[in-house]
């Protein structure tokens, strides 16, 4: 019974505490919100943090607490809007006056409103039409209890502390007691190439070490995406896979040690402003004894973090890996003691990154157009998203970079209700519609194109062109972003550049006499950039240049001819004017080299540049290098697919197409003209005519036009296919050479000189004739041997002798089986004409039979009587020309 009256007494006064507060709140008109109701500001832009609640005492006013925000632009306000999209924005109104042209630091505001409460709450630059944030306020009459409380943003916590010395690395948590979880912030103000690591240190250890320490690695993709995933460091090297039976040893994710799993789960992650920002959940317990640590919620625990590179996927480590933090302990790495329980919030304002730009770049240059294409949006950096955006070289909104004085070329192919313009106007779409003023600098109403019939827009940027402009459609707003626009660059230095493969690197150069200069500029993030000379980079040339940990930017050449680390040696090149830099993550690097090397005797001599034939280039990029004791984990994170032909003297560049199907197809005709039947006619014209009738005649002319016509048919094929031919190469030369040289015979056979009658000794005409005809043919047949051998060299030179030197052993044993099978023939063929000699002479280039017994050309003109070889006329003897 008074266990009854106890909770009836409860009751009561909680319904009188509700009943107060809601007469309480009633004495503001505008709102039926009680003074318990309370949201978080979704971050955008500018970090923007904070909660919002109705102010206390029945006042009309909104109270911000815990209020965090980057300087915004003049124009921005609290804007009251019916929604986010853009269109409610637009059609809003500003909720207060006060300026946000400053940075707020845990700043506690009252935003008093004198009408009802919107919908929606945001902090909005009505001039650029920048979102940075917002919160829904519910209003309804009867609202659900749902409404009146809100999930909070992903982005808010309890608790807060900073990590690092210099406060550019922070820890933000909420502890959830009853059900035994703790979620985890780890925010950094560092670039997307981060790693962002946190966790627990071995409670069994004297003191605190990285050294079996359950952590988190966090951060972003290379495609932007966050995740967040379970560590355990076994040893202080980067994550060896289990390889020859050793096993897992270093910093490596506990999936990978076999008995391991993922026991924390990514709840939300983005980059706004330059800041890294991942939130994940974890069990206070995992009950994984081995790979995780207990945690203690109400007991202090030493803790380990550390930030650095991040290694992405390849081949062999199929997980995104830790590389060494380096640096100073407490500004890269440390240790610090943390109890959950514990209420704190020492984190001051918001964190400020020096390069707050994440958009990715380009580079324009006046020689390769920019592709301009459209898609649904992504990741728009100003937000509110539009349903699609303008994408260029297939990067979405990038930061675009000009030069004064440089022309900059648009392939329009973004479809015909995107028609490209140069604007002064930040958000674009015709800003007289919008009852604004606008300068457009190129493009407008025509600049409209698909990719079947795409539109060219050229603009040239001038001294008067101001700092920023922005690239925007006509149609619709907000398609576009930025463009930089700078005073001079490699494009003025150099006097070619072309796009390599995937267009991620740009290569530049300049060609003198005996010297080129050579530029190289990736279009993405990376530790390192290499390019090099080659069909790949296995059996290439390769520069690489990276910014070492102390700020200096390095070039260093190498001779590659294996996948892994053993297989990359260094070489002494001699490069000159050698500079290196990154900005932004971008690298780009410049040298000067001869293009003939003027030494002997070293792998790099023979790395010479032939201005007259294309240059095949590739590239790569990595986390990081170093030039000492390199590591498969130096490998590349990324390469080109494919060569690029660079056509040094015309200044263009093509992809370099798998030409071994055709050239497999040119060497087996080549192969059956001049390895079978070319020779096998001339052998049936010098061993068959002992044969009645004219069998031997018949046999040679088949195979020789056989042969001939397959040879022209692999010489047509192998041309058009190449799209012509240069004869620079020394196969082309022998090629072409044989080629006239066999043509010549069915036209000197056709001007024969018409053999002796009988008992006739045969004119001079006849005689040069058939010398004429022999060297002639034989001398085709070695040239043609020559040109097929080259041809195996030139294969193996372009494709790295896959398989080519067991087809050029193949092609020797083939030619010297038939060099035996001649000297066999010519044996008995010698033997056959000693027997005959006793009884008679001869006069042609052979034995009695060489006398054709019929016209070349015309075998049914007369027969030679065959009784002639007794007439008394002594005939003239010629010794073959084989002995």
């Amino acid at each position: 019974m008074a266990a009854a009256l106890a909770a009836l007494a409860s009751a009561v006064l909680a319904a009188a505490a509700l009943l107060g507060a809601a007469a309480a709140a009633a004495s503001c008109p505008h709102t039926n919100l009680t003074e318990g109701f309370s949201a978080d500001l979704t971050m955008l832009q500018h970090q923007l943090r904070g909660t919002v609640r109705l102010a206390a005492g029945g006042a009309c006013a909104l109270s911000l607490t815990r209020f965090d925000l980057l300087a915004a632009s003049p124009s921005a306000r609290f804007w009251a809007a019916d929604g986010p999209a853009l269109a409610d924005l637009a059609a809003g109104r500003a909720f207060s006056p006060l300026p946000l042209n400053r940075t707020f630091r845990n700043a506690t505001l009252q935003l008093p409103f004198a009408r009802p409460l919107p919908r929606l709450l945001a902090i909005f630059d009505p001039d650029t039409s920048s979102d940075l944030g917002h919160v829904f306020l519910p209003n309804a009459t009867a609202a659900a209890a749902s409404d009146l409380a809100p999930a909070r943003a992903p982005t808010m916590f309890d608790n807060c502390v900073p990590l690092s010395e210099a406060e550019t690395y922070r820890l933000r948590w909420t502890l959830n007691a009853s059900a035994g979880t703790v979620e985890i912030g780890l925010e950094a103000a560092v670039g997307s190439e981060y790693y962002l690591a946190f966790g627990w240190a071995d409670p069994k250890a004297n003191s605190p070490a990285m050294l079996h320490s359950d952590i988190v690695v966090a951060g972003f993709t290379e495609e932007g995406t966050p995740f967040a995933e379970d560590y355990y460091i076994s040893d202080y090297t980067e994550c060896n896979m289990e390889k020859d039976g050793s096993p897992v040893s270093g910093v490596c994710p506990d999936m990978v040690y076999g008995d391991g799993k993922n026991d924390s789960r990514l709840v939300y992650g983005h980059r706004r402003d330059g800041v890294s920002f991942v939130r994940y959940a974890r069990k206070l317990d995992t009950e994984d004894a081995k790979y995780d640590v207990p945690v203690d919620a109400t007991a202090e625990m030493a803790v380990v973090w550390a930030i650095g590179k991040l290694r992405p996927p390849d081949t062999l480590r199929p997980h995104y890996l830790p590389q060494s933090h380096g640096g100073p302990r407490d500004t890269t790495f440390g240790f610090a003691r943390l109890n959950l329980s514990e209420s704190v919030d020492n984190c001051l304002g918001p964190l400020d990154a020096d390069i707050k730009e994440d958009q990715e770049r380009i580079i324009a240059d006046g020689k390769t157009p920019l592709v301009v294409t459209s898609a649904p949006a992504v990741r728009y950096p100003n937000p509110p998203n539009p349903d699609k955006v303008i994408y260029i070289n297939k990067k979405e909104a990038p930061l675009l970079k000009v030069e004064r004085g440089v022309p900059v070329k648009f392939s329009v192919q973004a479809g015909h209700d995107v028609a490209l313009y140069i604007t002064s106007d930040p958000i674009g779409g015709n800003a007289t519609l919008r009852n604004k003023t606008e300068v457009i600098y190129a493009g407008g109403p025509n600049a409209h194109g698909v990719l079947a019939t795409p539109t060219e827009l050229v603009w040239l940027p001038d001294r008067n062109t101001p700092d920023l402009v922005y690239y925007q459609s006509l149609y619709e707003p907000k398609m576009g972003w930025k463009v930089q626009v700078v005073d001079g660059g490699l494009s003025d230095m150099y006097n070619n550049s072309v796009l390599l493969d995937d267009q991620q690197v740009t290569l530049f150069w300049t060609l003198s006499s005996d010297s080129i200069s050579i530029a190289a500029r990736g279009e993405k993030k990376s530790g390192y950039l290499a390019i090099g000379f080659g069909s790949g980079m296995v059996n290439s040339y390769a520069y690489v240049a990276w910014v070492g940990n102390d700020g200096v930017g390095r070039v260093k050449t190498y001779w590659i001819d294996g996948k892994s680390a053993a297989g990359i040696h260094p070489t002494s090149e001699n490069i000159t004017y050698v500079r290196c830099k990154s900005e932004n993550g971008i690298i780009t690097f410049e040298f000067t080299r001869p293009l003939k090397p003027s030494c002997t005797g070293k792998v790099e001599c023979k790395n010479i540049i032939d201005p007259t034939t294309p240059l095949k280039v590739v590239w790569a990029m990595g986390a990081s290098w170093s030039g000492d004791d390199l590591t498969d984990s130096n490998m590349h994170s990324v390469t080109s697919s494919r060569p690029i032909r660079v056509l040094l003297l015309r200044g263009s560049a093509e992809a370099e197409q798998d030409l071994r199907p055709v050239l497999a197809v040119h060497g087996f005709m080549m192969f059956v003209a001049w390895g079978i039947l070319l020779p096998g006619g001339i052998m049936a014209a010098r061993y068959l005519k002992s044969l009645k009738g004219d069998g031997w005649y018949q046999i040679h002319v088949y195979l020789q036009y056989s042969g001939i016509a397959i040879m022209f048919l692999g010489f047509l094929f192998a041309a058009a296919e190449l799209r012509g031919f240069s004869l620079s190469s020394t196969h082309v030369k022998f090629g072409v050479l044989a080629l006239l040289v066999a043509g010549f015979q069915p036209l000197n056979a056709y001007f024969r000189p018409s053999r002796p009658a009988n008992g006739e000794v045969p004119s001079r005409n006849r005689i040069l004739w058939e010398y004429l005809h022999v060297i002639t043919g034989r001398s085709a047949i070695l040239v043609g041997i020559v040109a097929m051998f080259t041809g195996m060299k030139h294969l193996g030179h372009r494709y790295h002798g896959e398989n080519v030197e067991e087809l050029t052993w193949a092609l020797m044993l083939w030619v010297l089986s038939v060099i035996v099978i001649v000297l066999c023939l010519e044996y008995k063929e010698v033997k056959r004409k000693s027997s005959d000699r006793s009884v008679r002479g001869h006069w042609v280039l052979g034995n009695t039979e060489e006398e054709d017994s019929v016209d070349l050309l015309h075998p049914d003109n007369t027969a030679r009587n065959s009784e002639s070889s007794t007439s008394g006329l002594m005939e003239v003897q010629l010794e073959p020309l084989t002995r």
